[in-house]
């Protein structure tokens, strides 16, 4: 990489700072406020999530030529956050990895593989014992079935044959072009809701769907497309594979935390990441494109924007990006999500023989797992409010939120879920440089008028990020595959 000016300090550069996708932009006040380095290299990445570092690696492992990094945090990582308390980690951000496939569809293969690459190892996550489920206000437990986690009742019976419908139509669209699929306009006509309460006849029925649009994109049936719905489960294989722990993608989670894939990414990366540094503008020219950032003026041959679609808005492009490019952004929200931990001595609600997986119908906690650490302790539970209970929670005192989770663990796990040693959340809406969680999501009409647009590059600026994926799309996994496809991508430009 090429350097001209001053030094980047350790504090600018990731050295030891902490770490899917992100590294935003603002627009430029606080750049115009200090002397920038100049900086001349051959591919300018923005974002140090796992798409923007898997980008950066394997740029550098084919002999692109220099690169660098810049991120808008003071750590990398993006939408994968690991802290340490009590003795261990806690992932308050992505944490599960599938490491095998199943019937229910395939693995996540290239998180694992970059996962190896680096030397962090996985762990099943714990689930022995029976589930619990909590149905107008009576509590069960029940065994899960080899294909069943959901509890056993009038829902179950309502929703699987919504479940089959929605593989069987997820497989007609698939995920690489779904807005060129027969039925695409009358899927992108109606949202999720829509379709549910055409497709299943008790409110039990109605009430897992919202739970799956809760759990799985963390918006209300109501938010989103059906065709955006169908692409998702497209490219995870199958419904089923998007919400099983044991077959699918909460199957496994990394020892010391999924945030380590991407610091030691960035450590191996060394001085081409550069923290703190959002990015402002970005311009192309005749034979560059000019990145400007808080910290770095960077002239590139091509560049690669590995962020949520929503946060390229805060960027400004020069020339303009194309109309269709720049409304996608406006149309592409991102989920609302708190993810909340209760920390205890230990997992009690083992000895009761319980897995720790709870699906009930009431919040604002309404589906919880095991995240106890593999020496097992302390024990972990590990839940989410999200969509419209995020919304509701996320500007109320953390006392009440606090109270109001652990009162939720206390219907599924009895009175001793109360008693936390610790309570840790982390309000991804109110990230600056996420502003949401898990995932970017369409409502009704974009998929079908804007998505061809989220791919291809335009002129020099590539695109990554795992709303950007056609494999793993919102997970972890579509990070990693869309910054291995926006790497070949550059290399056959250089």
């Amino acid at each position: 990489m090429a350097h001209s000016g001053r030094r980047l300090t350790r504090r600018t550069l990731i050295g030891g700072a902490a770490a899917g996708a992100a590294g935003a932009a603002v627009p430029g006040r606080a750049t115009a406020a200090r002397k920038r380095r100049q900086i001349k290299v051959d591919v300018a990445v923005v974002g140090a999530g796992l798409a923007g570092l898997t980008t950066a690696r394997r740029l550098v492992q084919k002999g692109a030529g220099s690169v660098v990094v810049l991120e808008a945090r003071n750590r990398v990582g993006g939408r994968t956050f690991t802290k340490r308390k009590h003795g261990t980690w806690v992932d308050v951000g992505g944490q599960w990895v599938k490491t095998k496939p199943s019937g229910y569809g395939p693995a996540q293969d290239r998180m694992t593989a970059l996962a190896k690459e680096v030397g962090v190892k996985t762990f099943p996550t714990y689930y022995e014992g029976d589930d619990v489920g909590y149905q107008h206000g009576v509590r069960t437990t029940y065994p899960p079935g080899p294909t069943q986690e959901l509890p056993p009742g009038p829902g179950l019976a309502d929703i699987a044959p919504a479940i089959v419908k929605l593989d069987q139509m997820a497989a007609e669209v698939g995920s690489v072009a779904p807005w060129n699929a027969p039925n695409a306009a009358d899927y992108d006509g109606q949202t999720f809701e829509t379709w549910g309460r055409a497709n299943t006849a008790t409110e039990d029925g109605r009430k897992l769907i919202e739970l799956g649009a809760e759990a799985i994109l963390a918006c209300q049936p109501r938010d989103i497309s059906l065709l955006y719905v169908l692409f998702y489960i497209a490219s995870a294989g199958t419904l089923e594979n998007l919400f099983s722990t044991p077959s699918g993608y909460q199957e496994s989670r990394f020892v010391g935390g999924s945030q380590q894939v991407s610091r030691k990414v960035a450590r191996a990366l060394g001085k081409r990441v550069i923290l703190n540094s959002p990015v402002g503008r970005i311009v192309q020219k005749k034979g560059h494109v000019t990145v400007e950032s808080a910290r770095a003026v960077v002239t590139a041959k091509q560049a690669v924007v590995a962020i949520a679609p929503a946060l390229t808005a805060q960027i400004r492009f020069d020339p303009p990006l194309p109309p269709l490019r720049a409304q996608l952004a406006q149309r592409f929200p991102m989920g609302s999500v708190i993810k909340v931990h209760a920390v205890y001595d230990r997992p009690f609600w083992r000895d009761d023989g319980l897995t720790g997986f709870t699906v009930s119908d009431t919040g604002p906690v309404r589906i919880s797992f095991d995240n106890t650490p593999p020496k097992g302790s302390p024990g972990m539970l590990v839940s989410f409010l999200e969509g419209d209970e995020a919304r509701r929670y996320s500007n109320r005192p953390p006392a009440e939120r606090r109270r109001a989770v652990l009162d939720s663990f206390a219907r599924y796990f009895g009175p001793k879920a109360r008693n936390a040693i610790d309570y840790i959340e982390m309000d991804w809406m109110k990230e600056p440089w996420s502003r949401g969680c898990y995932v970017g999501i369409m409502p009704p009409g974009v998929m079908l008028s804007y998505g061809r647009t989220l791919r291809p590059s335009i002129g020099r600026v590539h695109w990554a990020g795992t709303e950007t994926a056609t494999q793993g799309a919102g997970y972890m996994e579509g990070a990693v595959r869309s910054g291995e496809r926006a790497a070949a991508e550059v290399m056959a430009r250089l």
